[in-house]
């Protein structure tokens, strides 16, 4: 049996919250300092679950992590072990990440084929690719990528599509690799920038930052570093809808606002007054939002790890709204349990459309992935009476001290450990 929480609606949420650091860049910043022998620091770590299961894996490669509050300290060993460990990688997907770092290192590289989210296919041939382009070997085998080189050596590669998990890999494939690699049509969300600046203060030379063109001159040798994770838009971006959907007034400190450009303007079109600082911003919210129409499309477009929220908030709103999801194709899952809290809404392959409701009626859901099990909190706070939401330890992996936060703006959320 696992926790659930207990969420009472009708709280309209204020006050404000300090986002910590990115889950999308943390742990790929941790697999980053396998690249270099000795200590890496890295500030800012949100204190969620995934962060001491990507430790498992460093320290079953050799490496040793300690991870204190948000502070992570990785040393890193003259050689890593190449074997990725099956029972710590299966648990999320992120762990895959330590592809590109072991073949940089060792030039081999066994990582058990990962688990995580329900949200879709989410297959490894691009990350695949890249690597038989820069000289390896790579298939599937047993469960697992095998992938191996006598030596990696700079090619042009363009993706089919912008993955943020094959950039993230040939990057850090690429960045000791002999002589020059173009990433054409890479992924340009701010985690890759994060990722991107760490590995420059590591020694490497990558330029492009921040664009669809990543060119990648190779090094001998990189150094450790200390660094400071980004904050995490998709935790922000949760609270601002939050806001807007609880006709409430909240500030979310600790992020750039700009890497949630298209969300805020989504948010001043169902009506929001936003308020833009260096640092963050504001959402409040006076009125019953007004239904807008999204499509989830990689960076700068709108996250998909937000369509959830914008089901949410589609199901309040007044009028119709049309979600279109173009990510991840088993995402619209989640539609089924709001269907459960009585919202209006029917899914067509890549589309939802939602006719809003004055309000939802409270029932027990289930949370099938980090996004959806924080969607459903947030509908349960615009439902009838007390919504049980189950199976929160995918919230847990995710959103750092997820209740307190909600308690803290006024929410009614309480932890059951059944």
């Amino acid at each position: 049996m696992s926790d659930r929480y207990l969420v009472t609606g009708g709280a309209r949420l204020t006050g404000e919250v300090v986002v910590g650091g990115a889950k999308n860049s943390v742990l790929k910043l941790m697999a980053a300092a396998l690249l270099a022998e000795g200590r890496t620091v890295l500030t800012n770590v949100p204190e969620i679950a995934d962060v001491p299961l990507m430790a498992e894996v460093l320290r079953g490669l050799g490496a040793q992590v300690a991870v204190d509050g948000d502070t992570v300290v990785i040393d890193s060993p003259a050689v890593p072990d190449h074997h990725a460990d099956f029972d710590a990688v299966k648990q999320f997907r992120a762990s895959v990440c330590v592809l590109g770092p072991l073949m940089a290192r060792c030039k081999r590289a066994v990582v058990a084929l990962p688990g995580g989210d329900a949200i879709g296919s989410r297959p490894l041939d691009m990350h695949q690719s890249g690597l038989r382009a820069l000289g390896a070997q790579s298939n599937i085998e047993h469960g697992c990528v095998v992938a191996e080189a006598d030596r990696l050596i700079g090619a042009p590669i363009a993706l089919e599509f912008p993955s943020v998990g094959a950039t993230e890999n040939i990057l850090m494939a690429a960045v000791l690799a002999e002589g020059e690699t173009t990433i054409d049509n890479a992924a340009r969300e701010p985690e890759i920038i994060d990722l991107c600046e760490m590995l420059n203060q590591m020694g490497a030379k990558v330029e492009g930052i921040g664009s669809s063109m990543l060119t990648v001159t190779g090094v001998e040798q990189l150094s450790p570093t200390t660094h400071h994770v980004v904050g995490d838009r998709i935790v922000a971006g949760t609270w601002g809808v939050a806001a807007a959907m609880t006709r409430g007034d909240v500030t979310v400190r600790g992020i750039d606002p700009q890497h949630l450009n298209l969300v805020l303007k989504k948010l001043v079109d169902a009506g929001a007054k936003v308020e833009r600082f260096a640092d963050g911003f504001r959402v409040r919210q006076d009125e019953r939002p007004r239904a807008v129409d999204i499509a989830t499309l990689p960076f700068p477009g709108y996250p998909t790890d937000l369509q959830p929220m914008a089901i949410g908030l589609a199901a309040v709103s007044e009028g119709m709204s049309l979600i279109t999801e173009n990510v991840f194709e088993a995402r619209f899952r989640f539609v089924e349990e709001m269907i459960r809290l009585g919202a209006d809404a029917r899914t067509d392959g890549h589309h939802a459309v939602v006719h809003g409701v004055e309000q939802l009626s409270s029932a027990p859901v289930w949370s099938s992935d980090i996004r959806a099990g924080a969607g459903l909190v947030l509908a349960g706070l615009v439902a009838d009476g007390i919504t049980e939401v189950h199976d929160i330890e995918h919230i847990d992996r995710g959103y750092p001290h997820f209740e307190e936060q909600l308690q803290s703006l006024g929410g009614t959320i309480e932890r059951v450990r059944d």
